[in-house]
């Protein structure tokens, strides 16, 4: 059975800046300290996978696993987001970070290079209608760094912080001889980041962005009313599909499982652990790694089981059931 709640949402503004400001000279200390490192190539746009040829350079604080190699802004899997190496030797970075009121995802220090311009091209999935906050934190900028976000140029200044709603289109281009850089912090948006917002785009934002709920704890008993055993459409367990084409006619299936594994759920796809699932109150659960954007309740209804399977756009969800059985 397959259920759609559709709702019209307000356009809110592409860039705010929020009500925090951090200290230059602390920012530029930490930056100093991490600069004795080649950072890695930022990736190409287009999912290739291939590095860059122009000079835009990038170290992860936080990465998934914290594995300071990974220089992506990650998704749904196995590992939770954590700080890397390189966050140890930035203690004010790590400040700043832990100043941020939502749940962290990605945090890196990304250098643009001189002459480079990134061309058009837009971060999909990457916005607050589907439960993410791009946040910038200027360090170093020189007056020819400039973003351009939906034909707007932005300028921003070091110590700042500002959102930016980068799924729109947008490019960044650099037309002086040193390098731009700027923490950039991946969240997922709650209330709590939401009163950053100046107060006349709050209400903007809390109406039409996806406000994610925050963890709860279950014990191992608990998880285990959860184990189940069914078969879902295959494109609802890939994150990168539109919202609700898995509840298409003809959507292969993949047998999936839910278990317990080291005091957490963990959907296992044809016995594989793929994604571990992060406990959210009153049967829910979502991806580790992720959003509220996807997730999972588990229902039972005169005895049946079954699984609804829910995507969220801002305030719209989508949602379809499919039978399971017990472990």
């Amino acid at each position: 059975m397959t259920t759609t709640a559709i709702v019209t949402t307000p356009r809110t503004p592409a860039a705010s800046r929020l009500g925090l400001n951090f200290d230059v000279d602390s920012l530029r200390a930490d930056l100093s300290r991490l600069t004795d490192h080649q950072w890695k190539h930022q990736r190409r746009y287009g999912g290739t996978g291939e590095a860059a040829t122009v000079d835009w350079r990038v170290l992860s604080l936080r990465s998934v696993g914290g594995d300071r190699e990974r220089t992506d802004p990650g998704g749904p899997g196995l590992h939770e987001f954590a700080g890397t190496a390189w966050l140890e030797s930035a203690p004010y970075l790590k400040q700043v970070l832990e100043s941020i009121p939502a749940q962290l995802r990605s945090a890196r220090l990304m250098a643009l290079g001189p002459g480079v311009d990134s061309g058009e091209h837009s971060d999909y999935k990457y916005g607050p209608p589907w439960g993410t906050a791009r946040l910038h934190v200027p360090i170093t900028t020189t007056p020819g760094a400039t973003l351009h976000l939906e034909g707007t140029a932005h300028r921003w200044q070091p110590g700042t912080l500002w959102f930016g709603d980068f799924s729109r289109s947008h490019r960044v281009q650099n037309e002086d001889d040193v390098p731009r850089v700027h923490l950039v912090i991946d969240t997922l948006v709650s209330r709590q980041l939401l009163e950053l917002f100046p107060e006349q785009e709050r209400r903007l934002f809390l109406d039409a962005a996806l406000v994610n709920r925050w963890p709860v704890e279950l014990s191992d008993a608990a998880l285990s009313a959860y184990r189940l055993r069914c078969a879902v459409p295959a494109s609802f367990l890939d994150w990168t599909e539109e919202d609700g084409d898995f509840q298409r006619p003809g959507d292969p299936r993949r047998d999936v499982t839910l278990d317990v594994r080291d005091g957490r759920l963990v959907l296992a796809v044809d016995d594989a652990p793929t994604i571990a699932l992060v406990p959210l109150g009153n049967d829910e659960f979502r991806f580790t790694g992720w959003t509220d954007e996807r997730t999972i309740r588990v229902e039972r209804i005169d005895g049946q089981a079954c699984l609804a399977l829910r995507t969220r756009t801002g305030p719209a969800v989508r949602e379809l059931r499919v039978l399971a059985s017990d472990l």
